[in-house]
């Protein structure tokens, strides 16, 4: 049975996605703080930021897009321009399979990779493509060819 849309939350409605918890705003602010300082001179780390992909606009967790310059004089709430990248982590009303859903949308839209954080198990699928992955989980280090971002996972 559907959730009715008077069961669905404000943010639910106006994000196109469930609540997040303590946790994944954890993994989200934690991921920036390790990816920026190592990469910031190749790429620009962005949060909850809509991009246009088939005439909807989608919003990652993250995007990774390459290096550019914030113009704070010209804003845009629509991006037009694809990531390389996209970090979407799981939350606990969410199902994985509506992850991999926007992955695929994304990939659709030309996408290089896609990261699915997974809080409760410490693991990371990063997928270069739909259906092929990699999974990472504490103290491996997480490689990722299309960017080439490496980070060790903290056990």
């Amino acid at each position: 049975m559907g959730i009715l849309a008077s069961e669905i939350s404000d943010y639910e409605l106006e994000h196109g996605k469930p609540l997040p918890s303590l946790n994944y705003s954890i993994v989200q602010a934690n991921t920036v703080f390790e990816l920026k300082p190592r990469y910031r001179e190749q790429f620009r780390f962005v949060s909850e930021v809509n991009i246009e992909i088939a005439g909807r606009a989608m919003v990652p967790d993250i995007g990774i897009f390459p290096k550019m310059v914030a113009d704070m004089a010209n804003d845009s709430i629509v991006v037009q321009q694809m990531p390389l990248t996209t970090i979407e982590i799981l939350s606990p009303l969410q199902a994985l399979s509506e992850l991999m859903g926007k992955a695929n949308a994304y990939f659709q839209a030309g996408l290089k990779s896609c990261w699915i954080v997974l809080p409760e198990v410490s693991g990371i699928f990063v997928y270069a493509a739909p259906g092929h992955y990699t999974f990472f989980h504490d103290g491996e280090t997480l490689s990722e060819p299309a960017t080439g971002i490496e980070v060790l996972l903290a056990p």
